[in-house]
């Protein structure tokens, strides 16, 4: 099984759209990028920790592709917005691929060219995985947990 890490704005709308992905076994909402270790969602939100809402995602690469994934979290959201998503305004809502080795770099970044050709500036930013932080329980799977259907931004 593989990992791939996605912050495109706030992670329970992205952790819905990943879930509908065949291949996705598994996915948990947590914070990452930042500097300051174990951080609550209510200290994220206070903007100073450097830390990025994200969905971790666990998929069968035998049945769906990491450029699938990519692909698709360039779909869920507007990766041209700087530090938003919709509503949610914030360093913590960046468009932001973290990758776990040089081959989803690789993958990322060829991506993330062709939507520069094709649709104009991205501000997706692509950024070695680093230290993650689960999220507290109540926003795991949040959707599902709240009777939600999931929304384009």
């Amino acid at each position: 099984m593989n990992k791939a890490i996605f912050g495109a704005g706030c992670f329970w709308h992205v952790e819905a759209e990943f879930l509908k992905l065949e291949g996705v076994l598994e996915t948990s909402v947590g914070f990452m990028g930042g500097d300051l270790p174990n951080p609550s969602y209510e200290r994220v939100c206070e903007g100073d920790t450097g830390h990025v809402e994200v969905v971790e995602v666990i998929f069968d690469s035998n049945v769906i592709s990491y450029e699938k994934l990519v692909r698709s979290f360039f779909d869920m959201h507007d990766p041209t917005q700087v530090n938003r998503q919709g509503p949610d305004i914030g360093y913590q809502y960046r468009s932001v691929i973290f990758y776990n080795n040089d081959e989803q770099k690789e993958i990322a970044a060829r991506v993330k060219n062709e939507l520069d050709k094709s649709i104009g500036p991205i501000a997706t930013k692509i950024e070695k995985a680093s230290d993650y932080y689960r999220a507290e329980e109540y926003h795991q799977k949040y959707y599902q947990k709240n009777g939600l259907t999931s929304c384009r931004v």
